[in-house]
């Protein structure tokens, strides 16, 4: 009996999806699909963006950044996700390895946060403040707020997962879930969890409520801007510009909203588990597939580029 307490003390059980057999390689071959296309399209936009003068502009370089956090959050979850999809089996981790993979979880998603809201920022001086524009938004301010960004998630973050990691996990180790998420986590404490979660809500209205408010306040006067344009095609040109963004944020906070602020029971848990797959499955992988069909200027270069590849490939 103590072998038994000491060994469920020391694995955690990922339940995941329990799918029909029949059905068991195209489940697989459909996340590894999505996988591969969220790999090759991010980093065919952060190449991009590094690879042609042209996108050598702050929006340009916010979007990389942004392109580095959903590799994050799909390399974190899914190769696990794919693994026991093809095995057919519960997936068994660590308690150590699981608190890591929720702390990179974490890192990836309040970094797009902060991320998508530093994006509506540019926006909205591009738009609105055009004059200003460049002095604003200068090299050195991209630089200093994304290592700030990248900074501040890191220890935001590591604030309330440390303490998780000496907490006592000596009751049930079943987690009905495809990856290690906090609530789940804490559910199989045996530790008193009070502070941690005081923590997180600090974290979460700091890194996610008020910029999501910023976003919105960003876009009201974006709007404004927008609709004093006296020609239709005036308009449409400058919405342009920033409807990928609008698109991916609506995404973005739509799903976590769905999520994390819908009150749920024990009955609608598999409907929030198959909801996850939106913001760690979906919307990684359509965030460059929008960019790229909804930006003229990297849809330019991208067809520029590519072709060139395979030629000097071909030619080689």
């Amino acid at each position: 009996m103590d072998k038994k307490n000491t060994s469920s003390q020391s694995v955690i059980y990922l339940i995941g999806f329990q799918f029909p057999h029949v059905i068991t390689f195209l489940v697989f071959f459909l996340f590894l699909l999505s996988y591969c296309v969220t790999i090759c399209g991010n980093l065919l936009i952060i190449t991009m963006v590094f690879y042609s003068k042209s996108l050598h502009s702050p929006m340009y370089f916010f979007l990389s950044q942004l392109a580095v956090a959903d590799i994050l959050l799909v390399t974190d979850i899914l190769p696990n996700t794919l693994d026991a999809i093809l095995e057919e089996s519960i997936t068994v981790i660590s308690v150590s390895s699981c608190i890591t993979q929720f702390y990179f979880f974490a890192i990836a998603e309040t970094s797009e946060c902060l991320l998508l809201t530093v994006m509506s920022y540019d926006r909205y001086l591009a738009i609105c403040k055009p004059l200003h524009y460049p002095m604003l938004m200068s090299h050195k301010f991209c630089w200093i707020t994304i290592i700030t960004t990248w900074i501040l998630t890191c220890l935001a973050v590591l604030s309330y997962t440390l303490p998780i990691s000496r907490f006592d996990f000596c009751g049930p180790n079943i987690m009905d879930n495809f990856f290690c998420d906090l609530d789940p986590i804490l559910e199989l404490s045996c530790s008193d969890t009070t502070i941690v979660q005081i923590e997180r809500t600090i974290c979460a209205t700091l890194f996610a409520v008020i910029p999501f408010f910023l976003i919105i306040v960003s876009y009201v006067y974006i709007i404004i801007t927008i609709f004093q344009i006296p020609s239709i095609t005036g308009r449409k040109k400058v919405f342009s510009t920033c409807s990928a963004h609008l698109i991916v944020v609506s995404m973005f906070y739509g799903t976590l909203v769905s999520v994390y602020l819908v009150p749920r029971g024990k009955q609608l848990w598999n409907i929030t588990k198959f909801l996850s797959l939106l913001y760690t499955v979906l919307t990684p992988m359509l965030n460059p597939i929008i960019y790229s069909l909804r930006n003229a200027d990297l849809k330019q270069v991208i067809k520029k580029v590519v072709p060139n590849v395979f030629i000097i490939k071909i030619s080689k």
